[in-house]
Parts: C-alpha cells; structure tokens; sequence
C-alpha cells in the first residue's frame, strides 16, 4: 500500500486522546488516524446514498391504492398484538 506523509493541526485534548487510544489499541498514530478517516469517509459515503434514496422517495406517492388499502384494513383488526 502506497502511503502519503502529511502534516495537520488537531487541538491539544484531542492529540492526547488519539495518542492513548493508540496505545490502548497497539498501533500507532498513523494507524489510527488512516483508520478514522477512512470510518468518516464510508460515513460520508452512506450519508450521501440516504440523501439520494431520500430525495427519490420524497417525489413517490406513499399512499395506497384503494385495493391494498381496503385488504390491510380487513387484515390488521384480526391481528393479535403482544
């Protein structure tokens, strides 16, 4: 795996979390910041998907034909609920 150095400026607290949590993990600095920014980014990703499935669904008609209405209906009375 090819690796690029890089410098950034975190503040202070979160320096010394990340340095004990890498401890706590036996890894090192670079480990654990190439890990957190890889979760934040496939987070970034998903986030970008449910916006998407959300505009498409925000355009649909939720609503239900007069058909599958009336057979959820006469279906769910009978249900016994827990």
């Amino acid at each position: 795996m090819r690796t690029h150095k890089t410098a950034v400026s975190i503040p202070t607290e979160v320096y010394l979390r990340a340095e004990e949590e890498a401890e706590r993990l036996g890894i090192n600095r670079s480990q654990l910041y190439a890990r957190a920014l890889a979760e934040f980014l496939d987070r970034k990703k998903g986030e970008g998907i449910t916006q998407q499935l959300n505009d498409l669904y925000a355009e649909l008609d939720s609503c239900l034909g007069p058909g599958l209405e009336a057979a959820q209906t006469e279906v769910l009375p009978k249900e016994k609920w827990r």
